[in-house]
């Protein structure tokens, strides 16, 4: 789980997003004009319907205020999932979510411009839903997509 950022000519979007690390598949995000605790919980939740049951689920994040938050810790609580927050000032622990934000940005962000905040979302949900999750191949998973 992380938040980054899309730069638009109206002002930044932050993108939240969940991955389930077994598959690489984002399987929760969500995105919004303020960078606050309400996204990441949106993006927790939808990931959670997604992947149904979260039996022996760690979630694993940064040490952002969004997931410190008492209401996001008592979501995870709530559903039985274990959590990993990361130690200070090793930006490696998060590299997965990190790799991801890189991919969607050389591939998409930082190809175009958006005009609109509003430009930006749809163009990030066609992309996910319709070439990181079905298509994109990936080595680590012998050349599978993550859906």
């Amino acid at each position: 789980m992380d938040i980054s950022y899309v730069g638009t000519r109206e002002g930044w979007l932050y993108l939240a997003v969940v991955i389930y690390l077994l598959s690489r598949r984002v399987i929760g995000w969500v995105v919004g004009d303020r960078l606050h605790r309400d996204l990441a919980l949106a993006a927790l939740r939808k990931a959670l319907v997604m992947r149904r049951r979260p039996e022996g689920l760690i979630h694993h994040s940064d040490r952002g205020i969004q997931y410190c938050s008492v209401d996001y810790q008592a979501e995870l609580r709530r559903y039985g999932i274990r959590i990993s927050i990361l130690g200070e000032g090793n930006c490696y622990d998060n590299a997965m979510v990190e790799t991801s934000f890189k991919t969607i940005k050389c591939e998409l962000v930082w190809r175009t411009v958006f005009y609109t905040r509003d430009e930006a979302a749809h163009a990030i949900d066609r992309y996910i839903d319709g070439f990181y999750n079905p298509v994109r191949r990936y080595s680590a998973l012998d050349y599978s997509s993550p859906a």
